[in-house]
């Protein structure tokens, strides 16, 4: 049995969620964005108070994963983002773990939070973009049943560094 729990996020939690995007950002994004560029995007002051205004909004919706008492990840999703989409379509904004508990089951209680809440949310089919470099990320996803939609692929800026990003889909059901 997983002794990790996941929760909807509270105010009191963006300091900690800020931290642990921070943590795994650095670590993912090492090898796909420039090390200068990494470290000008780790502010956690600027991801605290994104998160914070997410959670007080609910957008998108934040869960965190719980170990113990310590916050080890946290998932973001909501309706899709995308143009044109249609309103049952849901997105995953973000989900992130700390690189200290990568592989231990905190991605999978995170995505099934999620999956959960879109459903209530009446959404049929789930999104995510993720940069094409970022293999773990696309792994997970792909792991979970998402499917790479190609024809998608766009070039994001992040960091002020441009990055090949494709979307990925699943149903829900």
């Amino acid at each position: 049995m997983s002794r990790i729990q996941v929760r909807p996020a509270t105010l009191r939690d963006a300091k900690a969620i800020a931290q642990v995007h921070t943590a795994a950002a650095l670590h993912a994004y090492k090898d796909v964005v420039p090390d200068e560029q990494l470290k000008a995007m780790s502010s956690v002051e600027k991801r605290q108070a994104y998160w914070r205004e997410a959670i007080n909004y609910c957008e998108p919706q934040v869960q965190v994963a719980v170990d113990g008492d310590k916050i080890v990840g946290f998932v973001g999703f909501d309706r899709s983002r995308d143009p044109k989409t249609r309103p049952t379509t849901g997105e995953i904004w973000a989900i992130y773990a700390d690189p200290t508990h990568w592989d231990q089951g905190v991605g999978l209680a995170l995505w099934d939070a999620a999956r959960d809440g879109l459903a209530e949310e009446g959404c049929t089919t789930v999104t995510a973009w993720v940069p094409l470099r970022n293999e773990r990320a696309l792994h997970f996803h792909e792991a979970a049943g998402f499917k790479r939609e190609m024809s998608t692929a766009k070039t994001a800026v992040v960091g002020g560094v441009k990055i090949e990003e494709v979307r990925l889909q699943r149903s829900l059901n």
